[in-house]
């Protein structure tokens, strides 16, 4: 039986856990060969185990996306190896803290926009040439509920997502006659490091675990998905 994305090459940043672990073990499932990007080496190594023991296979990538120049040395990397990029999936977030705006840290400031604008910037920028060697390249970034509206001491963390989703709205509408396709996932309430940061008096066992949300990301990864700059958002 044909899988969904069999021969597909995916890269994943913040693989190690949460979200991102569980889309890479997905995509693993269906058949691509998974590129995962994180800081954490020993996270990295244990992700790949369990992807291994599932038949697939991965290249591991240990990195501090703040390190810009090695997202550009990355995607020459990854085209001396494979010569393309099939999927691009930008899972890689900071919370920062919750507190009134005028009250945020410069340094928390910079490392939260670093993180989630960016960080994704520079990887439009370097994986897009890969994209366009695909012959379906498809890019999907993760947004967040704090852009329906303004939150309260949400600070830097709702500001970065909303510049998040203009930067990848933008970037779908230049793409035109390309066959890359670029979309957003809010993922709602789901069970997260950095949910039980936001919220350290939820209950975490009333939230959906993030394997819920493969499916998304498995159809916005297809080579018959059509959407174009769009922000999904996980409803039960």
């Amino acid at each position: 039986m044909a899988k969904a994305l069999d021969g597909k090459i995916a890269l994943i940043t913040g693989a190690s856990r949460g979200i991102g672990r569980a889309v890479a073990l997905r995509y693993a499932q269906e058949g691509a060969h998974v590129i995962l990007v994180a800081k954490t080496v020993a996270s990295l190594e244990e992700v790949d185990d369990e992807i291994q023991a599932l038949g697939g296979s991965a290249t591991l990538v240990p990195m501090d996306l703040r390190d810009f120049d090695k997202i550009d040395q990355m995607g020459q990397a990854l085209y001396d190896r494979f010569g393309k990029l099939d999927i691009l999936v930008g899972n890689a977030g900071f919370l920062g803290d919750i507190t009134p705006m005028a009250h945020l840290k410069v340094k928390m400031w910079n490392q939260v926009m670093d993180i989630n604008v960016t960080a994704n910037w520079r990887l439009i920028r370097s994986m897009e040439p890969l994209l366009k060697l695909s012959d379906a390249g498809r890019a999907i970034f993760l947004s967040s509920g704090t852009t329906k509206g303004p939150r309260a001491f949400w600070a830097a963390y709702a500001v970065s997502k909303a510049a998040l989703e203009n930067m990848v709205q933008t970037w779908a509408m230049e793409l035109g006659k390309t066959k890359i396709k670029a979309n957003l996932i809010d993922p709602g309430a789901t069970r997260t490091r950095m949910r039980s940061q936001a919220y350290p008096g939820e209950d975490p066992q009333t939230l959906k675990e993030p394997e819920v949300l493969t499916d998304m990301f498995v159809e916005l990864a297809s080579p018959e998905c059509e959407k174009q700059g769009e922000v999904v958002r996980y409803s039960e």
